[in-house]
């Protein structure tokens, strides 16, 4: 005590000691909290604040309704009914009545209600028949050449082989809309149709339909470099366990799909080349930012994709990056509500709107707290604001990749099922089938029946028609 007493300085200097230590804990101990916090924020990243697809939230959480009821199965009150229209007389093949003799309450006599009936009409199938066509070729002799001489076979007999156009054509639907393995489609044919065809039948069937559908195929990948807009994005494909990708190209008549081993810039170049003079729509992906900037091209970035990073602020432990969020998130917002207005102002003044909520957004996201996840959200706005906002001044651009995203659900819904491909073969026909599939749905033409033209064509040795030209 008296050394103390002697001594106040040392035991100052002591003290200030552990101060500086408890502090230097504590900001570390800080440090790695708000760390941990980030982390958590980050893991926590869903559909709705990042670029992860729905099927990758584990669990979504159910909208809570305004008066707290639980939504009933089914339609909803307010929707709008949807009746399927009768069958017309002429497609009806069996007329049928059911009179009524006496009341089924009573017992008592009943009358009939002048013209009054209740009319149920019934669909069904019948087995569908086998058209089995024999193909005889006699043999003779040349007694000039001295050898045997058959007659040669019709050209779409020798094309088709075992299975006519028609077949051909529904094994192909099947396989390719369908999602069908060679074993369901092999069960199908044998115990519906009435036929049995091998696995290796089947997949020599498939190869045919692939083969003719090359040229339509081809004519669409010429016709991309030339677009004015086109949509794009890419997912993940499986081919032989190893990686691959399938790229999606929408442009306003066709979709075409290209499976690739690589997800980069020189997919694009390869596909559209260095001079494309279009607008591209896609997402943030640093290959669409290597391309843009590569070859000098315009592009649309995706404003969803930006709102679920902006989204992904609000979530974040620091205030200031909240803060700046939810003021982002706000006029976002407003962008949208103008841009959805278009049709309840005239021209001129629908623009002048849009650019002032445009510029409110930049304005913002510039505007950035100096934090981590702030200053990457600013730099982003420095270095590619304005390819977030190409549909305020080019009309036809949507702010969204909506429609590419829509057009590759497919893709994934076949990767799930059938679990990829597994050789060069399979590739060509998945990205000629989903090409089919997808463009014959954007121009409202039947998948099926455009298969038969290409089937009989093919077998034919005419022209293989065009997936642009009308249906016949």
């Amino acid at each position: 005590m008296e050394t103390a007493a002697r001594n106040p300085c040392a035991n100052c200097q002591r003290l200030q000691v552990q101060v500086k230590a408890l502090q230097a804990k504590l900001d570390s101990v800080s440090s790695e909290l708000a760390r941990l916090r980030e982390v958590l924020a980050a893991a926590r990243k869903d559909s709705s604040t990042s670029s992860k697809p729905p099927s990758s939230d584990i669990v979504k959480p159910k909208p809570a309704l305004d008066d707290g009821a639980k939504r009933s199965i089914g339609g909803q009150p307010g929707h709008t009914k949807h009746e399927r229209q009768p069958f017309p007389a002429e497609q009806i093949t069996h007329f049928e009545e059911h009179p009524l003799e006496v009341c089924p309450c009573c017992g008592g006599p009943v009358h009939r209600n002048a013209d009054l009936a209740r009319i149920v009409q019934q669909v069904d199938v019948e087995k569908p028949p086998l058209t089995i066509e024999q193909h005889t070729l006699p043999e003779y002799w040349c007694p000039q050449c001295r050898k045997p001489v058959r007659a040669s076979l019709p050209p779409h007999i020798a094309r088709g082989g075992l299975v006519g156009k028609e077949l051909t054509a529904l094994i192909a639907f099947m396989k390719g809309v369908c999602h069908a393995s060679y074993s369901t489609v092999r069960i199908f044919l044998r115990d519906v149709v009435g036929v049995t065809i091998s696995r290796g039948e089947l997949s020599d069937i498939i190869g045919k339909v692939s083969e003719a559908l090359a040229k339509p195929y081809e004519e669409l990948l010429l016709l991309l470099p030339d677009e004015d807009i086109l949509n794009v994005d890419e997912t993940g494909h499986r081919c032989n366990k190893e990686r691959w990708w399938t790229w999606c190209f929408r442009a306003e008549l066709y979709t075409l799909y290209r499976i690739d081993a690589h997800r980069n810039a020189e997919v694009l170049m390869n596909t559209l080349g260095e001079e494309f003079a279009g607008i591209l729509g896609c997402d943030y992906f640093s290959a669409y930012r290597r391309y843009m900037k590569k070859c000098d091209i315009r592009v649309q970035f995706c404003l969803a994709h930006l709102i679920r990073d902006v989204k992904f602020l609000t979530t974040l432990p620091d205030p200031r990056d909240r803060t700046y969020g939810e003021a982002l998130r706000a006029a976002l917002k407003k962008l949208f509500e103008v841009f959805h207005q278009c049709e309840q102002h005239s021209k001129a003044e629908f623009q002048r709107r849009l650019k002032e909520a445009r510029d409110t957004v930049v304005r913002l996201g510039l505007s950035a707290p100096p934090t981590r996840h702030g200053q990457n959200m600013a730099k982003r706005f420095r270095k590619h604001g304005d390819a977030y906002f190409t549909f305020v001044t080019t009309p036809g651009v949507e702010p969204t990749n909506n429609l590419a995203e829509q057009a590759i659900r497919f893709v994934v819904i076949d990767r799930h099922i059938t679990q990829g491909t597994r050789s060069e073969q399979g590739r060509q026909w998945s990205e000629r089938i989903w090409t089919v599939i997808a463009s014959c749905a954007q121009q409202g033409k039947s998948v099926y029946g455009f298969l038969r033209e290409v089937v009989e064509s093919s077998f034919a040795g005419t022209e293989v028609p065009s997936l642009l030209a009308p249906t016949a």
